[in-house]
Formats: structure tokens, C-alpha cells, sequence
């Protein structure tokens, strides 16, 4: 486990400091938005489905565009697409502003316009995510994110309460306006941050391939598959308290907007006091102690809101809502990052809000239509059954400790130089690497090749294979392809550290005078004589 920081001592590095504090204040201005879109929602609108459907809309697009957007990320400047994802928003709120002004907004609209902030947030977060590992030190990273989260809920701890009484005050489109002006603190921020690069001597992954590396290493970590489970779940079950606040502030404890947002604030107070005590906690618990705390806390907390008609009891559960969903999510976003190297970072990151955000999606539409046809209390209750599934799948997805990997890159691949003149686009390349394996090391070695098909799949290689020599059974010959030279390179480069004990063991098994030979081969195709004309002339220039 990474060794225990204090929460605020990322703060110490300027330019996390300044980002963070405008981040707040960019917070504060989205949770007003919120407030204004949930209540207006629920003045236009009589269905209940509806008003769920504004978590929702700002939910499904970080669900849809989270991975294209974390491919973005971890191949172009983090900066500049978080300025963009920024200014993008900033409009959209600006028309928002003046739609509602008005008087022009009408339910669905009002949802295309939460869908479009998404949509800046879908492209802002995988970013700025990945971003918080170049700027804080490793052993600094999970409080980074845990103070993350309590800045986000600093401001839900106040925001909502403060938007609540500006809608009831001045209408909703104060409350877009409030937010319009928000984004201003944190575009200073960024353009005032001057980010180090490392020099890439490799062209740029294309996109497709970009967003097949980032599904293809998730795929092949087992350890990150289950935190995207969990996640999943999480989201899935959990995003019934949020989806139907606004319901149960209207019609469960019989207030109005102002109250809608104090109960919003005692979430976000719950979920400060969760940040500070999350690096405590993790001393004394298991990541899947944590997990499974957090679903059955927020499933009792569920069944005590829905039976309750008082502001004050609901309040107090919703502080323990509050306090599990920021120890959770920190705790699986910490596990994501811990589990990946920098060079896919933010597409892993990606990949955790898709699942997250993908059940909080699917969640408040299920939550809605529960409530739509059976009531806020039985859709609560149907949602607590869902928290306690969520926690007994722990028995079998456990959800992994934050061990610290060494994902530094390994660095040890020296580009060979080739009498042939290859281009970075010439292939397909084909990798032959012969061992000499006594019979008495048969089974380590298999056990240590399937340890390497994964790491070979995991970074790029296609067609992996293992073969023994008929003839000469003391030679084993792994095989493997990828498309290009410059593929072939960028795959090496991915090695980590963390893979240097499974190369080692390969090597002390092979009983060859030298290290076991590589054939670097490059595939060639073989034209039919009558087809040989054709060929020439499809080649030749004009």
C-alpha cells in the first residue's frame, strides 16, 4: 500500500493548488446549475420520470464519450482539450441563460442542454484525471483524489443550499447565469498552467487504434475489470438518492426548493467528512471492507429516507450517503490509477467514469420509471435490495488492495538497426523468440508464458502463440504479430517495471549458451504468375 500522506498535502504543489481552488469555485457554479435544472424540471413537468432524467442527462454522455475522450487525452496536450472542454461548457450555460430568461425552456430542451454540459465534462474529467498523477507525487496520488472529491462536495455542502434559495429568490435562470460566470476562475487557471511534456519520438497513435489499446489493456488486467463491476454497481444502485431528491424534498418531507437544497448540503457535508477520514480508513480496512460498508450504509440509508417524513431524519441519512459515495468512488479511482501505467491512464480512467456514469444513467432512469409508476418510497426500498447485491458480489469480485506497482517504464528496448530500409508504417512485423527449456522446467515455464501472452496482449501483440519443436523438443518458440514497425516499437516501450520479474524468470529457465534469440520478420505476400502483370502495372506511376 502507498505510504499514508496527509489529505491536504497535495496542496503544496502550486499549480494543483490553483486548479483546485478554481475548480471549487467552478463547482459551486455547476451544483447551482443543477439545482435550477432539477427544480425547473420539476415546475414544467408532472412526470417523475422527467425529473430523474436530468441526473441522467448529464450522466449518459460521460457514459458515451468518456473512452473517445480519454483516447484524446492520453495522445494530445491534457491543457488544451480541458480549455476546450471549458469554453464549450461556458456556452452552452450562456445559452441556457438566455433560453430560460426567456421563458423558451421546455422539458426536453432544458435536458439537451444538461446533455451538452455532459458532453464538456465527458471531455474535461479524463484529462484533468490523468493530469493529477503528473502534477502530485505517487505516494501523494490518493489523497490528490480524495481531495478532489471533498472539494467537489465542499461546494455541495453550501451550493446547493445557496441555488436553492436563488431559484426560490430570482427564478432558474439566475441560478444558469451564477454558473455562467463560474467558468471564468477556472479558464485563469488553466491558462496560466505551463505543463512539462516529455518528447515523444513516436507519431501519434491513431484514434481508432488508440481507443482499441485502451479497451484491449482493461480487458487484460483482471484487477481493473472488477473496480469496473463494482463501479458499475455503485452507480447503478447509489444513484437513486440523487436522482430522486428532488421528489423526495417535494413530496416525501413536504418542502420546497430551499429544502431541496439543504438536503443536497447535508450529502455534500457527509461526503467532506468522508474525504478527510477516507486515507485513515484505508489504513484500517480492506478496499472491499470499504466497499461493502459503503453499498449497505447507503442501502439503509435509502430504506430510512423513504420511510421518513422529516427533513431533519432524511438530512442525517443523507450525511451518511453522502460521506459512503466519496469513499467509494475515491477508493476505485485511486485502485485505477495505482493499476495503470502513464501511457493509457487516462483511457483506464475513462473506462471507470463509463462504467460509473453508465450505471448512475441507467439507474435513474430505472429509479424514475420505478417512481413514475409505484411511488418515490417504493423505488428507494427496490433500490436498497440493489445496494445489498452490489455488496455480496465482493464475494466473488473482491475488490484488489492498493498495492503499489512499480509502473514506471522499464525502459531497457533499444530500437535494432536493420539492413532493411523500414518505414514506421511498414508490416505487418511477426516476432519469433526461441527458448531452450530442460523438461524438468516445463511447468514454470508455462506458467511464466501465460503471465507473458497476457502482458504481450495487454500491450498490443496480436496472434500470440506457443510452439515446441517436434525435432528438437528442448526448443520452445514463442510467436507473436503486430501491425507496424512503429506498433512494434511503441509496444516495447510499454513495458513496465512491474514486468521486469516475469522477463527475468523467462530468462534464468532458458538453458542456451546466450539469451533466448529473437527473429524480427516482416510479412511479404506472394502474387500467382497471372496475376503478376496486373500487379506491375497497379504500381507503376503515370
Amino acid at each position: 500500500m502507498p505510504d499514508r500522506t496527509s489529505t491536504l498535502a497535495p496542496l503544496r504543489n502550486e499549480t494543483f493548488r490553483q486548479i483546485w481552488l478554481a475548480s471549487l469555485v467552478s463547482n459551486f457554479g455547476g451544483l447551482i446549475q443543477g439545482v435550477g435544472a432539477a427544480w425547473m424540471m420539476a415546475s414544467i413537468s408532472t412526470s417523475a420520470n422527467m425529473v430523474a432524467l436530468v441526473q441522467a442527462s448529464t450522466s449518459l454522455p460521460i457514459m458515451l464519450f468518456s473512452v473517445a475522450a480519454g483516447a484524446l487525452a492520453d495522445n494530445f496536450d491534457r491543457r488544451r482539450l480541458m480549455l476546450t472542454a471549458q469554453c464549450f461548457m461556458f456556452a452552452v450555460s450562456v445559452a441556457l441563460t438566455l433560453f430560460a430568461w426567456q421563458g423558451l425552456v421546455t422539458p426536453w430542451l432544458l435536458l439537451a442542454f444538461t446533455f451538452l454540459i455532459g458532453c464538456g465534462t465527458a471531455l474535461n474529467n479524463p484529462a484533468w484525471q490523468a493530469s493529477v498523477g503528473d502534477l502530485v507525487p505517487r505516494a501523494d496520488l490518493p489523497a490528490a483524489v480524495s481531495l478532489n472529491s471533498m472539494g467537489f462536495n465542499i461546494t455541495r455542502s453550501v451550493g446547493p443550499a445557496i441555488g436553492g434559495a436563488i431559484v426560490a429568490a430570482a427564478g432558474a435562470a439566475a441560478a444558469f447565469a451564477v454558473n455562467a460566470l463560474s467558468y471564468f476562475a477556472l479558464l485563469f487557471a488553466l491558462f496560466r498552467w505551463k505543463p512539462q511534456t516529455e518528447a515523444n519520438t513516436l507519431p501519434r497513435e491513431d484514434f481508432g487504434r488508440a481507443i482499441s489499446a485502451g479497451l484491449r489493456y482493461v480487458t487484460m488486467s483482471p484487477n481493473i475489470g472488477k473496480v469496473l463491476l463494482r463501479a458499475f454497481a455503485f452507480g447503478l444502485s447509489t444513484s437513486s438518492i440523487l436522482s430522486l431528491l428532488p421528489l423526495i424534498a417535494r413530496d416525501l418531507v413536504a418542502g420546497g426548493p430551499f429544502t431541496f437544497g439543504m438536503l443536497l448540503g447535508c450529502f455534500g457535508l457527509g461526503a467532506v467528512a468522508g474525504a478527510l477520514t477516507s486515507g485513515w480508513l484505508r489504513d484500517q480496512l480492506s478496499s472491499e471492507t470499504i466497499t461493502r460498508l459503503a453499498f449497505a450504509s447507503f442501502a439503509a440509508s435509502a430504506v430510512v429516507a423513504a420511510v421518513s417524513s422529516s427533513a431533519l431524519v432524511t438530512g442525517l441519512v443523507l450525511t451518511v450517503c453522502g460521506a459512503s459515495w466519496v469513499m467509494a468512488l475515491s477508493l476505485f479511482n485511486t485502485t485505477v490509477q495505482l493499476s495503470t501505467p502513464r501511457w493509457v491512464v487516462a483511457r483506464t480512467l475513462s473506462l471507470y467514469q463509463t462504467a460509473v456514469f453508465g450505471g448512475i444513467a441507467a439507474g435513474s432512469w430505472l429509479w424514475g420509471t420505478t417512481a413514475e409508476a409505484h411511488g418515490a418510497e417504493t423505488a428507494l426500498i427496490a433500490s436498497a435490495v440493489v445496494m445489498v447485491a452490489g455488496a455480496a458480489i465482493g464475494l466473488r469480485f473482491a475488490l484488489p488492495g492498493l498495492d503499489s506497482l512499480d509502473l514506471a517504464p522499464l525502459n531497457r528496448f533499444s530500437e535494432p538497426e536493420l539492413p532493411l530500409d523500414l518505414k514506421p508504417r511498414s508490416g505487418p512485423i511477426v516476432i519469433l523468440i526461441d527458448y531452450e527449456i530442460a523438461e524438468a522446467d516445463i511447468p514454470d515455464f508455462l506458467e511464466a508464458m501465460t503471465e507473458r501472452r497476457r502482458i504481450r496482449i495487454r500491450d498490443g501483440a496480436g496472434q500470440w502463440a506457443l510452439m515446441r519443436d517436434l525435432e528438437n523438443p528442448i526448443v520452445w518458440t514463442e510467436t507473436y504479430h503486430v501491425p507496424t514497425w512503429v506498433e512494434y516499437v511503441r509496444h516495447n516501450q510499454r513495458r513496465t517495471q512491474a514486468d521486469a520479474e516475469n522477463g527475468e524468470k523467462l530468462r534464468q529457465l532458458h538453458r542456451g549458451a546466450d539469451g533466448p534469440r529473437v527473429h524480427r520478420m516482416i510479412e511479404r505476400q506472394t502474387i500467382v504468375p497471372h496475376d503478376f502483370e496486373r500487379y506491375k502495372r497497379s504500381i507503376e506511376v503515370p
